[in-house]
């Protein structure tokens, strides 16, 4: 029986099917097919992680009623061929020196309209372009926005062992100590935990202390935490390929009434946006779930980033629970629910969990305590 330290592979077949759910879905898009970079779609979609920062060319190939095709360089193309979605699709590779957009150009319709992967090189675009002047383009987000949204039971495993992966480096955290140290030495603390704990790659380690705090990308600065500090934690990265993203609001020392009335305001919206998740809900009700608590206690203008976001192979993709965003929840899905308020000058509070949709709601993904830590 596999264990979260050694999830089930995925196999060819796996990517095969993938493969083959984007073209169908670029079909039902009135897409002509699905051209893919190197970056997070590819390796969803095939299992190989090409250099990203290669000028070049390598693409996926795929559209309805045909095989799927790399376009891959003569020199690594042996590397791809070991990927394990390489049984799935045909290789053709091009040497330097040659044009590799001649050698992709013949796999595509020449007057056709295609998603394309939001990294693809505007290099590798316009080289395309210029052989077939009457094909268009749309970025894939865009056009395909559910690629990778709904997740099977493998995918979900990986997903919950990242998320307890990163509760345990937060437990871990609570006993070190904040006070008299930098901002930055508590979130090399908190890397090194993600990475004890199984993490292959962190992504972010937010330490927002004090004031701090008010900035909800704030980086980890010189700043010394101090007794009397509220500090937000938000940390993440991946494991076994596939992410996690928690955050928790700590205090050192014993908080004020007003700093525990505003944290308990946010675990209340938290606790909202969480409960209104379910199969048909649209993602924007989870955020004005959320959003509708910290108004209704004043500080509507407070809270001023989306409550939440998908995560999968990146830790940041669609879906987005956001007004405006009427894409329906549906099972196997998976995203932040993440609501804050922020004081400029003077402090912030953000609690997110990691939440997948189910047959009949939702279940979290991270379990640690959502109350208001008391840290030395």
């Amino acid at each position: 029986m596999p264990s979260p330290n050694q999830p089930v592979p995925f196999t060819a077949d796996d990517y095969r099917s993938r493969m083959a759910r984007a073209a169908e879905s670029a079909a039902a898009a009135g897409l002509a097919g699905v051209l893919v970079a190197p970056g997070p779609d590819m390796v969803y979609l095939t299992g190989y992680a090409p250099p990203a920062d290669t000028e070049r060319l390598t693409l996926l190939v795929l559209a309805a009623g045909q095989d799927p095709v790399l376009v891959v360089p003569t020199l690594e193309a042996p590397d791809a061929a070991k990927a394990v979605g390489a049984p799935a699709m045909t290789l053709r590779d091009w040497t330097d020196g040659k044009d590799p957009y001649a050698v992709t150009a013949p796999l595509l319709d020449a007057r056709g309209r295609f998603g394309i992967s939001d990294n693809a090189w505007a290099m590798h675009l316009l080289g395309l372009q210029q052989l077939l002047p009457d094909t268009s383009y749309a970025s894939l987000t865009q056009a395909l926005p559910m690629l990778r949204a709904v997740k099977d039971a493998h995918e979900l495993a990986r997903i919950a062992a990242a998320g307890a992966a990163a509760d345990a480096a937060y437990e871990e955290i609570l006993g070190v100590r904040f006070s008299g140290r930098r901002e930055t030495e508590v979130a090399a603390d908190l890397a090194r935990l993600l990475t004890e704990h199984g993490h292959s790659q962190v992504d972010f380690t937010v330490v927002g202390s004090g004031p701090n705090g008010a900035n909800p990308h704030h980086e980890a600065g010189e700043r010394t935490i101090e007794r009397g500090d509220m500090v937000v934690l938000d940390f993440g990265g991946l494991k076994h390929g596939y992410g996690s993203d928690t955050s928790r609001t700590v205090h050192v020392g014993e908080p004020t009434a007003e700093e525990q009335r505003v944290h308990d305001i946010v675990r209340e919206a938290q606790q909202a946006g969480c409960a209104a998740v379910r199969p048909g809900v649209a993602c924007q009700e989870i955020d004005r779930a959320a959003r509708a608590v910290i108004t209704e206690f004043g500080y509507g203008e407070r809270f001023i980033h989306r409550t939440g976001h998908g995560i999968g192979v990146t830790t940041h993709e669609p879906p987005y629970m956001i007004e405006g965003e009427e894409q329906p929840l549906v099972p196997g899905m998976c995203f932040s629910v993440e609501p804050g308020i922020y004081l400029p000058g003077r402090f912030g509070v953000r609690i997110e969990d990691i939440v997948t949709v189910t047959e009949d709601g939702g279940r979290r993904l991270n379990a640690t305590a959502r109350e208001l830590a008391v840290v030395e």
